[in-house]
């Protein structure tokens, strides 16, 4: 079986974001498991315009090429004021056609609410794009500084059933489109 194509978006574009470590530590822990193909999209690398165009620029362009080729995603994100950046607001609405009968699991981070509050809304954002969002989350706390021991494998098991829940989700997904085209 052909491994199934994860896309990781590393939300945060901020000057001294911690979202870009915490992507990698998350596509390292991907890379580990068989029958994924881990691709990393860091929305800091591409130069979307600062107001939607009637025609898609050339970083437009790539990324949505990129979500198209995805068959799963995982979106690392901040909480920001109780939501989620922007700048990943503003990737999302790049694509729409490009998310559809595809599923989507969550990394977040903040200081005590570990991100719910931005996944929360992320989940809206990417029902009304007809992707499937994920029950399990992998969630940190800032203020708890680097994992160790049980809190490190907690994060771990997180984790795995993250990967578990978007691999299984992504097999269904892909076999269903190309038995049929979505409808919506």
């Amino acid at each position: 079986m052909t491994a199934l194509r994860l896309a990781v978006i590393i939300g945060s574009t901020r000057e001294g974001r911690v979202g870009d470590r915490i992507g990698r530590w998350f596509v390292a822990e991907a890379r580990r498991r068989v029958g994924l193909a881990v691709h990393e999209l860091d929305l800091a690398g591409y130069a979307f315009p600062a107001a939607l165009p009637a025609a898609r620029t050339p970083a437009m362009r790539e990324f949505a090429g990129e979500v198209a080729r995805a068959e799963a995603f995982v979106v690392v994100t901040p909480e920001y004021n109780h939501s989620f950046p922007a700048s990943l607001k503003q990737a999302i609405d790049v694509a729409y056609d490009e998310w559809q009968a595809k599923p989507v699991g969550f990394v977040s981070y903040g200081c005590r609410s570990v991100g719910v509050h931005a996944v929360d809304q992320l989940r809206t954002v990417f029902t009304a794009l007809h992707a499937m969002t994920v029950r399990d989350t992998v969630g940190l706390d800032l203020l708890d500084g680097e994992p160790t021991g049980h809190a490190e494998e907690r994060l771990r098991q997180d984790v795995r059933l993250l990967l578990d829940e978007l691999s299984w989700w992504g097999l269904a997904l892909r076999e269903g489109r190309a038995a049929r085209p979505y409808a919506c």
